[in-house]
C-alpha cells in the first residue's frame, strides 16, 4: 500500500534505547512484531522493537475480520500492543533501521549488529524481522488518494462496508480475476476494467453469465465529485464511467530496505509480489534470524501475522534456551 506515516506517540512509545546486548531486536512494530515481542518478553528475554512508525494498514479506519478486534481502528490495537510488550519490561523504540548485519561471535553464540538512522545502534544475540510489505499501486492519477477508503485491496479487509455500492475492478493481472469474483459477491453493480492486461474468452464468458461488465478501454485517471469524493473513472476515450469504490489487487512487496546485511533471501510469488522466504515458525537460511507477518507471509491479515509473530518468538526463546544451556554447560554462562 502506499504508506501513509502513522503519528507515533513519543511520550508514551518511546523508550530509551538499551544498553549492552539483548537477547532479541524484532524489527517492525506491527502485529507480528509487537505479538513476537510480547511472548519474548514474557519469557524474560531482553527485546527491543524498532519502529518505523508507517504501518501498512495507516489509511484504513479499522481493522475487519479479526475476532474481538473487528472493527478497532489500527492505530489503538498497535498502542495496545506497545503498552503490553512494555508491560514485561520489552522496550519499543521510534527509529528507522538503516543496516543490520551480522557481527563476531561471543563465546560462540551469534551477535548482530542494528543501527539506526539517527546513528544509534544496538546489538542482538537473534533478530526477528517483521517489517511488513508495501503496496505498488498502479500509476493512475488520483487513485493513491483514496486508498484505504474508497480504494480497496481486499474483500475481507473493506467488503461489508462496501457492499452494494458501484464497484471497479481495476486489472493489474491473473490474480484480478479471482478479484472480480469475489467482490462479485458484495455487488450487484461491478465493473473489470482490463486496463491493458488481458482477458480470454474463456473469463469474459464466466463474467458475463455473473454479470460483471467488462470495460477494455484503459483508464487514464480517478474522478472526484465537487466534495473530494471518489466519482468514479475517466478513460482514455474521454468517457467518465461513475464507480464509488475501486477495487485493486496491487502487486505487493516486502520492505527490504536496510536489511540487505543479512543476506536474506527473497522470493518472488507469481502475481502476487516478492518477499522473505522462510521455513517452519519463520526461521531463515540465515542462522539466528527470523521472519513474520506480511514480510514473508504477503497475505497474511492482522490475526494471521500476529500468530506467526507468536510463533518465531517461541521458536527463537527456544533456540536462545539452548544457546545459553550450552554456555552453562563450557562455562561460560551470559
Amino acid at each position: 500500500m502506499t504508506q501513509l506515516t502513522q503519528p507515533f506517540d513519543e511520550d508514551s512509545a518511546n523508550d530509551a534505547l538499551a544498553e549492552g546486548t539483548v537477547d532479541a531486536v524484532v524489527i517492525g512494530g506491527g502485529a507480528a512484531g509487537l505479538n513476537g515481542a510480547l511472548i519474548l518478553a514474557r519469557s524474560r528475554r531482553s527485546v527491543v522493537v524498532i519502529d518505523s512508525g508507517s504501518p501498512r494498514n495507516a489509511p484504513a479506519e479499522a481493522v475487519h475480520s479479526f475476532i474481538v478486534f473487528d472493527g478497532t481502528p489500527p492505530s489503538e490495537i498497535l498502542q495496545r500492543g506497545r503498552e503490553q510488550v512494555r508491560q514485561y519490561g520489552g522496550r519499543v523504540i521510534h527509529g528507522e533501521v538503516i543496516s543490520a548485519e551480522p557481527a563476531a561471535p561471543v563465546d560462540g553464540d551469534l551477535r548482530f549488529t542494528v543501527t539506526l538512522a539517527d546513528g544509534r545502534s544496538i546489538t542482538a544475540r537473534r533478530i526477528l524481522v517483521a517489517t511488513g510489505l508495501t503496496d505498488v499501486l498502479p500509476q493512475v492519477p488520483g487513485l493513491a488518494e483514496h486508498w484505504g477508503h474508497s480504494v480497496v485491496h481486499c474483500p475481507y479487509c473493506h467488503g461489508w462496508e462496501v457492499r452494494d455500492e458501484p464497484i471497479g475492478i481495476l486489472a493489474t493481472g491473473p490474480v484480478s480475476l479471482t478479484h472480480a469474483l469475489l467482490f462479485r459477491q458484495l455487488t450487484e453493480d461491478l465493473t473489470y476494467f482490463t486496463h491493458d492486461t488481458d482477458l480470454d474468452e474463456d473469463n469474459r464468458a464466466r463474467f458475463a453469465a455473473r454479470g460483471i461488465r467488462i470495460i477494455d478501454t484503459p483508464i487514464t485517471e480517478v474522478v472526484n465529485d465537487t466534495d473530494g469524493a471518489l466519482a468514479g473513472v475517466r478513460l482514455a476515450d474521454g468517457r467518465i464511467v461513475a464507480r464509488r469504490v475501486l477495487a485493486v489487487a496491487a502487486p505487493l512487496q516486502a520492505r527490504t530496505q536496510g536489511l540487505e546485511g543479512l543476506g536474506l533471501p527473497v522470493q518472488d510469488l507469481p502475481n502476487i509480489g516478492g518477499g522473505f522466504a522462510s521455513g517452519i515458525a519463520g526461521a531463515t537460511e540465515v542462522p539466528g534470524v527470523w521472519v513474520a507477518g506480511n514480510a514473508t507471509d504477503l497475505v497474511a491479515q492482522v490475526g494471521a501475522s500476529a500468530a506467526a509473530g507468536a510463533l518465531a518468538a517461541a521458536d527463537i526463546n527456544r533456540m536462545l534456551a539452548t544457546a545459553d544451556t550450552d554456555a552453562a554447560l563450557q562455562g561460560s554462562p551470559r
